[in-house]
């Protein structure tokens, strides 16, 4: 699969932000957007899970205290299918038309959480991140 970051797939940029919970990644998304908006810039601001009507639904599930019993693998697939839907529906058409894409976590939290925190093999961890992603990567990432 072909590995495409904004620069090359079309105009757009597609930046996402990482870091723990309460680091300021939704505020500084709030003002970059502010800032490219201004200057006359297409911006959507997203977040991980989430970003589409499957992706909210999604992130209900794994969100819900309810279902603490979620084993680490179910969880894994879960963001993976929230974000192949994210990617395919808002992600890459929005890059293709030009936009700049800010992302509230992506595939770094996925590695931290679900492979390092959950004890799942960091290569298959890897591996479903790119699948999932189809071949559209951040162009930067910025940890907070």
């Amino acid at each position: 699969m072909p590995i495409r970051t904004a620069q090359s797939a079309s105009s757009g940029v597609f930046i996402t932000f990482e870091g723990g919970e309460g680091a300021g990644k939704s505020t500084h998304i709030a003002i970059l957007a502010h800032v490219l908006e201004r200057l006359g810039h297409e911006v959507l601001r997203l977040r991980e899970p989430g970003g589409t009507s499957v992706g909210e639904a999604l992130r209900a599930v794994v969100l819900d205290p309810d279902r603490e019993e979620m084993c680490g693998l179910s969880e894994l697939f879960v963001f993976e299918a929230s974000r192949a839907q994210l990617v395919s529906q808002v992600i890459a058409p929005a890059l293709e038309r030009g936009a700049v894409v800010l992302c509230d976590r992506f595939i770094d939290s996925t590695t931290a959480y679900q492979a390092y925190g959950r004890g799942i093999d960091l290569d298959a961890v890897r591996f479903l991140n790119l699948l999932a992603c189809q071949g559209t990567l951040p162009a930067r990432t910025i940890l907070m």
